[in-house]
């Protein structure tokens, strides 16, 4: 990682999120992964629920004889047939489940119309790298056989995730690319998402803290999810390395102009498209990394979740 510059000026897009981010800035460095997931728990309880469904079930995607069995949960908005969203929720691989995610699926599928299948992959550090990435596969391995259990069958699916479920949902669509073609969902969405686990961009450097998420915590993640860092350039933990992105599906990239991770996610986009997929790139100006969890504290990080879900449904309904 290259040495932090000093922080550029704080320009939030509202007064509510720069306070919020002062209070997040203001806390010590955690280091304890029992006690980030025991405050994760305790922050998902504290938030309003979101939007009514017309049906919540968890769910479990069968085992396969080279893939244990996967914990899911099924948001479906309203009843009849729907595009469904395979989501890969945020957290540095380390944290995070289907409850500290359960308000972002459901706004979600609310305001797209679709429906959410949220997957609970497993967590490092006790299952590092590659695990994530075959619980994605082999949830949409399930996804592409149309189950009883997703029954009215999708009309078009995706894969998205944010931060470390982003890189989670690039990952599955290079493999699926290789080895299951026929299981490539129809659209790949990023949100601020980890491409490159060695941290190139400039904005490593100049978001380098004070901004929510620091590159201290980015290295932190990694070291939960992959601890050898030599092995951080592998093409299969960072997808920004592989070397070659043609044949993948559509992809909606969406970028924070305050987040360390800016500059890797859009450099994806800008590779995606010169090997020829079709990519909507959008960069939310004034706002962080994790601002779809920050939507109940400012108007602005509420509007790009809903600007996020319309996006996917249009992209969907192509």
């Amino acid at each position: 990682m290259n040495i932090a510059e000093a922080p550029e000026p704080f320009r939030f897009a509202d007064p509510e999120l720069a306070d919020l981010i002062a209070q997040v800035s203001s806390r010590p460095a955690e280091t304890d992964v029992a006690a980030m997931r025991q405050g994760a728990t305790q922050r998902a309880r504290a938030r309003a629920k979101g939007p009514d469904m017309a049906a919540v079930r968890d769910i479990l995607v069968p085992a396969a004889p080279s893939a244990p069995a996967v914990p899911a949960r099924l948001y479906r908005p309203q009843p009849g047939p729907a595009p469904l969203v395979v989501y890969c929720h945020g957290g540095g691989w380390t944290i995070g489940d289907l409850d500290t995610h359960d308000r972002i699926c459901r706004r979600l599928a609310h305001t797209s119309g679709a429906a959410v299948l949220s997957v609970a992959y497993r967590l490092a550090p006790e299952h590092p790298a590659p695990a994530a990435v075959d619980d994605v596969v082999h949830t949409l391995v399930w996804v592409a056989t149309t189950p009883d259990e997703l029954s009215p069958a999708p009309s078009a699916v995706a894969v998205a995730g944010d931060s470390a479920g982003g890189t989670l949902a690039a990952l599955a669509c290079l493999r699926l690319r290789d080895a299951r073609p026929v299981a490539l969902p129809d659209l790949c969405v990023l949100v601020y998402a980890n491409t490159d686990l060695t941290g190139p961009g400039a904005s490593m450097r100049k978001k380098a803290s004070g901004w929510g998420l620091d590159v201290s915590g980015v290295e932190f993640f990694n070291r939960q999810w992959v601890p050898d860092a030599q092995r951080w350039a592998d093409p299969a933990l960072s997808p920004l390395r592989a070397p070659d992105l043609r044949r993948l599906p559509p992809a909606l990239v969406v970028t924070a102009e305050h987040d360390p991770l800016r500059d890797q996610g859009e450099a994806y986009a800008d590779r995606l498209r010169a090997a020829g997929v079709t990519v909507n790139l959008r960069r939310e100006d004034g706002l962080v990394h994790n601002f779809l969890m920050y939507d109940q504290a400012s108007p602005a990080c509420a509007r790009a979740a809903d600007q996020l879900a319309c996006d996917i449904r249009r992209l969907l309904d192509r």
